[in-house]
């Protein structure tokens, strides 16, 4: 098939490589301008752009696709866009993780498909594993959806699911959607080609809406139960980091395990500092470990060799 894809992360870049090795014509790669990173914060290209570059494939990135914008560079860019996909030769678009919306001019020109981390109508939009895994969800999965105007709205073409793991980050469970993205769009493109895949709409009930994560969302509260901020720990590994601040610094929490004792302490307390029993703070409900740290300027390290060089007995988490 010919296809225009429109990505931007390493999600997408997944899928792209996929559809690659499959054999499928990649025409056209829509992806997001190119944006500061790194401590010299030089510009950098998304994954899907080193990717499409790197085996000669056209790459447009346009600010927009929204023609009707306020904004008359934006505008202006979006209808150039706009032609250049009206006078393309191709037979379907697939978007992963684009972080652009596609209007309803765009979505006129083609079919769209879309590859969505979550099983749908569970956790429609931007941050669907952070979410699941925060929510303390024992599975989610990858869905292949036709697109519409809608948030993740659109009728369902093929899903499967997958466990998470008790002690999952989202990081890790990126990277198995990913591969499972890849191979289940592979799978539905031969499908669609051989006439085989029907279109089912999403059921009613189960809708839940996954928002973009921010980073004041990182911050542990730890007057709330050990167990939630265990997940959150999860969730946000690596981005945008759970932290915590003890004496005015700010600490990075890579890793934690919510414990069941109770603690007659106040929260935030440190309740345990040493190698044997590991960082344990005294939580709203429950006790929560701390396993993996990071002070400012310094590497990740497990509890025990955090110890060595910044000291928590006695101490209390503001």
């Amino acid at each position: 098939m010919k296809i225009i894809f429109a990505g931007t992360p390493e999600f997408a870049a997944v899928a792209l490589a996929d559809l690659h090795q499959a054999g499928h014509e990649i025409v056209l790669v829509l992806t997001q301008p190119d944006r500061p990173a790194g401590r010299g914060m030089q510009l950098h290209a998304s994954s899907v752009k080193q990717f499409a570059l790197a085996h000669g494939i056209e790459v447009l990135q346009p600010l927009s696709l929204r023609m009707d914008s306020a904004d008359p560079r934006r505008a202006a860019e979006a209808r150039a866009a706009h032609a250049r996909l009206a006078g393309t030769d191709y037979d379907l678009m697939v978007v992963a993780a684009y972080g652009l919306i596609l209007p309803a001019s765009t979505l006129a020109l083609r079919p769209c498909i879309n590859i969505h981390g979550s099983l749908l109508p569970r956790w429609r939009g931007a941050a669907p594993i952070h979410r699941a895994i925060e929510a303390g969800d024992r599975e989610t999965g990858v869905t292949i959806m036709q697109m519409d105007e809608g948030l993740d709205t659109g009728p369902m073409l093929l899903a499967e699911s997958v466990a998470i793991g008790a002690h999952e980050t989202t990081g890790q469970l990126h990277d198995r959607l990913a591969a499972l993205g890849g191979r289940l769009l592979v799978a539905a493109l031969r499908r669609m080609e051989h006439g085989t895949l029907a279109a089912q709409p999403q059921p009613e009930a189960g809708v839940s809406y996954a928002s973009k994560v921010g980073k004041q969302e990182a911050a542990l509260d730890f007057s709330r139960d050990a167990a939630l901020l265990a997940r959150k720990v999860r969730a946000f590994n690596p981005f945008p980091g759970a932290h915590a601040q003890v004496g005015g610094v700010a600490l990075k929490v890579w890793g934690a395990e919510a414990l069941a004792a109770g603690s007659a302490a106040a929260p935030g307390q440190v309740l345990a500092a040493d190698p044997v029993h590991g960082i344990v703070v005294a939580c709203g409900g429950g006790t929560l470990r701390l396993t993996e740290l990071q002070k400012p300027g310094g590497k990740r390290l497990p509890a025990a060799e955090f110890l060595k060089g910044f000291p928590l007995e006695d101490r209390r988490f503001d």
